[in-house]
């Protein structure tokens, strides 16, 4: 068994909503059924005992051994803790190759659990060993080094469940939340509404508990020191016990509390100064620690935390009792987990050496043992959570600490006994506040309930009901798409939304043209949605990016499918029929957005029509004709239509009827070039559908023009010296029938035509073209272009000259190598009243080329 290729679907695609890891796996004539392979599925449940019963399907009579890479590799990372369902195996048409579709939660863990499954096949197959623990280690510990940590995690599920699309910008905490102008990001728990100023004064304790007392809010006395005899003087004019801690400090590192004696400050000056240039000494405060979380204007939760112990059993040691404790699985090295290890450091051991312990001793039964001074989880502590015993007092100072300090999430470190009454009555009062806090001891405390800190937060993000996301209309379809796609944007504008738009020809956001080249794949559509000032988005969804790594958006508003006629790029990725194509072209349809969402479905296309049955929303037909059998249908019951009434395009639903005059439509050419007209009608079901008012929809309409500035490539016309040029990025048997049709309507003393072949298509469609031009054009002119495509020299030429063998009306056919050189052939020929037809392959350079001869004459 090999693996060709693999790749990761990072969004919807043709297997399913989830991500996923799809791998090319040929299987040896012997592989095909493992029933054959004695012994072999009991030496793979010997390595991995916990992997899915192999059992032939309705659609799969025979379990291969691709079956079982599929099986393991979802099965080793759902026992490595991944939350993943979902997996596939699908044959190809090409003899023993098969298609093996795993979910992942996490990529590299997905690909990872790819190729360790392939390690546990081959293991078994030649009956040698696999290390089964150190595999699901690798998974566990890749999984935990890059899956979103708890307090990010909890913002992100919170904005998943109401339905806000997000999106990791680094492999860090960094996540964006929403689409173009309404996007929102976070790190961690600190939002974009967290100024740097804010952050800087929060970093600064001493500024923090000047600013804090003067608005009124309960601090400790203290001041920063310069080295440890001054931080002895300082605990001095304090009086009493005093706390030593940097003063830019986080997560408690080198904060020492309860400090009474000269060597203990000193001693505790040199473990500050381990972390920060700047010390600072304060009144030691009696008490519990408290950690109050504020959200906006509200205090969300507090937990207790209390520092890192154990409990005596008086049988084992404290480095035992430590040892049982850390084997909590509630318990991990870093903030992945709820809990945090004990550490068993210096520290601890100068700590234990306080009680009169070391690391040997047996503490009686029921003795707590402290570890560490501070209660941060981060070393080790605990948290209980005591939000509903909240003094409203209480509650007050905590949110006037994060206000002052200016942060909209802030931890709020408390010291007093409880949290039942006023700070200032219990001689408590507030040490630090802290930007970006920790949320997991409010998420999965200790002891007591978790609160919903992550819902708080996005829900202080985004205004009750509002989904973070932009108008978003997807296009597939054969043939029409980039045209359709650049009029619905065109229409969007007239609204006033800045819209962003992905096509063949390029990336557009708001009018600028922001990168050249074929931009209808995920990547471009992410990177709209990225952008700032993009108010609605428009893309063109090709099958090359579904293929190769799914949609970029999560689901879509409208999606428009304008035909698949007898589609184009057959005999790639093993997409082999219209059928097939028709699955790829349906994804944008599966996913949009349930029950509002609309699909804009081709009715005059029985491959379109039948996407109706997938839609998960509700559908618009349109065809020129409102007699098909799918029209009528959908108008008896009231539903949506779109068609041509005489002179008009008619949008019927109900009813009502809204008029779109043809002849106020220059795409069209007041009607008569039909394949402009059911753009035209995509275009205005779209926009219907995106709520878009029908006057600015006739607004928009008239004022779009297919030139080669709007719609370069798309039946763009010009005049050269009194004869008509068109050009044309037609490449298939479809695209070229449209021209034929709407170019016999514009009357002509002698047709001619430019043409070459895309390589990466089969033999029939590169004939079929010349065939259906050969009886319309008095002369061809043929040409290679730049780009052949695994071809070889002259070989696309040969196919199209087969295709002119039994034409019926060309009578001069002239082969010539380059496209430009091919352009100005033809342009040579031309006469005063004659028509050629360009079909360009090198969009924008050969239009920039057409341009200058048009100037030049």
């Amino acid at each position: 068994m090999e693996v060709s290729r693999i790749r990761a679907l990072r969004g919807p695609n043709l297997w399913s909503r989830h991500t996923a890891i799809e791998g090319i796996v040929s299987c040896s004539d012997g592989e095909l059924d493992i029933d054959l392979l004695p012994g072999f599925e009991t030496r793979l449940r010997e390595r991995f005992p916990e992997i899915a019963l192999l059992q032939p399907t309705a659609h799969q009579q025979k379990v291969t051994m691709a079956h079982a890479l599929e099986f393991a590799a979802l099965g080793l990372q759902a026992q490595a803790g991944c939350p993943v369902t979902f997996s596939r195996t699908t044959a190809t048409i090409e003899p023993g190759i098969y298609q093996v579709v795993v979910e992942y939660s996490e990529e590299a863990v997905g690909r990872l659990a790819f190729d360790l499954a392939l390690e546990l096949c081959r293991a078994a197959a030649a009956d040698t060993p696999f290390d089964l623990d150190g595999a699901l280690e690798r998974l566990r510990e890749l999984d935990e080094d890059i899956r979103l940590g708890p307090s990010t995690g909890s913002i992100v599920y919170a904005a998943v469940a109401r339905g806000i699309p997000y999106r990791r910008l680094t492999e860090g905490s960094l996540v964006q939340f929403g689409w173009g102008s309404k996007q929102r990001r976070i790190q961690a728990a600190e939002t974009d509404a967290s100024s740097a100023v804010a952050e800087a004064i929060a970093q600064d304790k001493d500024l923090t508990k000047m600013l804090l007392r003067a608005a009124g809010v309960p601090v400790p006395h203290g001041r920063p020191v310069d080295d440890a005899a001054d931080a002895w003087a300082a605990a001095q004019e304090i009086g009493g016990a005093v706390v030593v801690k940097p003063q830019d400090g986080n997560q408690g590192k080198g904060i020492s509390v309860n400090l009474k004696t000269q060597e203990q400050v000193e001693a505790a000056y040199a473990v500050a100064a381990r972390f920060s240039d700047e010390i600072l000494v304060e009144r030691y405060l009696p008490g519990h620690d408290y950690r109050a979380l504020v959200v906006g204007d509200k205090l969300v939760a507090v937990a207790r935390r209390d520092p890192p112990q154990v409990v005596g059993d008086g049988v084992h040691s404290v480095r035992e009792l430590v040892e049982q404790v850390n084997r909590d699985p509630r318990r991990s090295s870093g903030h992945a987990t709820s809990l945090t290890k004990i550490r068993f450091d210096e520290i601890a051991l100068a700590r234990l050496a306080e009680q009169g312990l070391d690391a040997d001793s047996v503490p009686a039964r029921g003795v707590r043992v402290i570890l560490r001074n501070n209660a941060n989880l981060s070393t080790g502590g605990s948290a209980t959570d005591v939000t509903d015993d909240v003094h409203p007092e209480f509650a007050a100072r905590a949110v006037a600490a994060a206000r002052t300090v200016g942060l909209d999430i802030a931890g709020i470190d408390i010291v007093c006994e409880n949290v039942l009454q006023p700070m200032e009555e219990q001689g408590g009062g507030i040490v630090e506040v802290n930007a970006a806090p920790g949320l997991r001891m409010h998420l999965q405390p200790s002891f007591g309930k978790g609160r919903a800190v992550g819902e708080a937060i996005v829900d202080s993000m985004f205004a009750p009901g509002d989904d973070a996301r932009i108008p978003l209309v997807a296009v597939a379809g054969t043939n029409g798409k980039t045209t359709t796609v650049r009029l619905i944007a065109h229409l969007m504008a007239q609204r006033g939304w800045r819209v962003g738009l992905t096509t063949t020809d390029g990336v557009i956001v708001n009018g600028r043209l922001m990168d050249t080249g074929d931009c209808s794949g995920p990547k471009s559509a992410r990177n709209v949605l990225l952008h700032p000032d993009v108010d609605a988005a428009v893309f063109e969804t090709a099958r090359g990016g579904v293929l190769r790594e799914g949609l970029g958006f999560d689901r879509c508003d409208v999606a428009v499918v304008t035909n698949i006629g007898k589609g184009d790029h057959l005999g790639l990725s093993y997409i082999s029929t219209v059928e097939d194509l028709s699955v790829v072209k349906r994804v944008i349809v599966q996913n949009m957005k349930p029950e509002t969402g609309v699909a804009v479905l081709n009715a005059a296309d029985p491959m379109v029509v039948a996407m109706a049955d997938s839609c998960p929303g509700t559908v618009t037909f349109f065809a020129a004709e409102r007699t098909l059998p799918a029209m009528a249908k959908h108008r008896a019951q009231g539903r949506r239509v779109v068609h041509v009434d005489g002179d008009a395009i008619v949008v019927a639903e109900g009813m009502s009827e809204e008029r779109y005059p043809l002849a106020g439509i220059p795409l069209t050419a007041g009607g008569s070039i039909r394949f402009q007209v059911e753009n035209a009608m995509a275009a205005i079901a779209a926009a219907r559908a995106i709520g878009i008012d029908p006057e600015l929809i006739r607004q928009g309409l008239a004022t779009f023009v297919s030139d080669a500035a709007t719609a370069p490539g798309r039946f763009n016309v010009f005049n050269y010296r009194g004869a008509t040029l068109i050009a044309d990025y037609g490449h298939n048997p479809d695209a070229i029938a449209a021209l034929v049709a709407a170019i016999e309507t514009m009357p002509a003393r002698r047709r001619s035509v430019v043409i070459s072949g895309a390589g990466d298509r089969r033999d029939e469609d590169i004939r079929q073209q010349t065939e259906i031009l050969g009886d319309a054009f008095d002369s061809v002119v043929l040409y290679q272009d730049q780009c052949q495509r695994g071809r070889a020299d002259g070989e696309v030429l040969a196919l199209l000259r087969e295709g002119l063998a039994n034409a019926r009306r060309t009578r001069e056919v002239q082969e010539i190598r380059g496209e430009f050189v091919a352009i100005d052939t033809a342009l040579a020929a031309l006469e005063a009243g004659d028509l050629c037809l360009i079909l360009i392959d090198q969009v924008e350079e050969a239009l920039a080329h057409i341009g200058r001869r048009v100037a030049a004459a």
